[in-house]
């Protein structure tokens, strides 16, 4: 008896199930038009009020190794005794890397629709970008930290006074064959159902 071929939505399911954060990257990450379309899924996330607060700065090329010079300005800058260690992993991780894509949030102060809501729809446009990746065969892993919440990080990278960097994805192929994503925590014990009194 022939199997039969999963539904759209198993497939989707399965897809989002088995994401995972992968950090050892090499190339090719996307581009053209496949990169295009992975970053029009940010443009789904649910925004109350139709604030559009996503903001994405690619970082490829030669451009990197500018980052990386930022990246290491900012750590000594934050820190004069950071070791040559700590600094090499952050230099190892920007040249193996194809594309680093900064996430940033344009937050409109005093605006009706409250800052958390708008900081969540590009925490939501972020996790469309990671399950699009995975999705098209790629990996990546969202990192924050001290280089993600540094001003001066942020106005190297463009931002405005008003728009938060709020971190980083790394983007490209895994360099060694992704394991299966390990077991999830039981959706039981962080869900209940409501009854009323």
């Amino acid at each position: 008896m022939p199997t039969e071929a999963p539904s759209t939505a198993d497939a989707v399911l399965d897809s989002l199930t088995a994401r995972r954060s992968i950090g050892l990257l090499q190339s090719p990450g996307p581009e053209g038009g496949e990169l295009d379309r992975i970053l029009q899924t940010a443009m789904s996330a649910p925004d109350h009020g139709k604030l559009r607060p996503w903001r994405y700065v690619l970082i490829r090329g030669a451009a990197r190794m500018a980052f990386l010079q930022v990246i290491t300005e900012a750590m000594r800058a934050r820190d004069p005794e950071v070791t040559e260690a700590m600094l090499e992993k952050q230099r190892a991780r920007i040249h193996r890397t194809p594309l680093i894509i900064a996430i940033g949030a344009a937050i409109q102060a005093g605006h009706k629709i409250p800052e958390v809501e708008q900081v969540l729809t590009v925490g939501a446009g972020a996790m469309n970008l990671l399950n699009a990746l995975h999705a098209s065969g790629y990996g990546a892993v969202w990192l924050s930290g001290a280089n993600a919440y540094d001003p001066a990080v942020s106005a190297a990278l463009g931002f405005e006074a008003s728009e938060r960097l709020l971190g980083f994805l790394y983007v490209g192929t895994p360099v060694e064959p992704v394991a299966p994503a390990p077991p999830r925590p039981d959706v039981q014990k962080f869900t209940r159902e409501w009854r009323p009194a």
